[in-house]
């Protein structure tokens, strides 16, 4: 199993979780990452889809909730990178979730790492959102 590593994506530090790592199914095991994201002083997370139980992504389990409140209560953010079009593709809640997810600064959910340095680019320059990926569209 691979660890989480620190990257720079647009001039941020961040941790980037490794793929094969340990699967997030709720906020304690957010904790765990949230830790080692703490510990290295950096305040974003890139999470793969393939981390997050199938769960977070039926929003009336609780998972997402749960896992998004614990980044927000330790004021770290969460990007979501990969493609999650088969669950949005389901889920009219999903799709609005990640929509209204996508306008704000604190979880974004991309389809890829160069989507995601787009929009800290954008974010620095205090430009407007961009759009969410084609996998995340309306």
């Amino acid at each position: 199993m691979s660890t989480d590593t620190l990257v720079t994506l647009a001039g941020v530090t961040a941790l980037a979780g490794a793929p094969d790592g340990p699967r997030i199914c709720g906020g304690d095991d957010a904790t765990d990452v949230i830790g080692a994201a703490l510990g290295h002083g950096v305040d974003l997370v890139v999470l793969p889809v393939r981390r997050l139980a199938v769960e977070f992504f039926t929003l009336r389990t609780g998972v997402a909730g749960a896992v998004v409140q614990k980044f927000v209560n330790y004021r770290l953010r969460l990007a979501v990178v990969g493609d999650i079009a088969g669950h949005v593709e389901r889920s009219t809640a999903l799709r609005d979730f990640v929509v209204e997810a996508n306008r704000g600064d604190q979880l974004w959910f991309v389809d890829t790492t160069a989507e995601l340095e787009e929009r800290l680019r954008t974010r620095a320059g205090g430009a407007n959102p961009v759009e969410p990926g084609p996998g995340h569209r309306r």
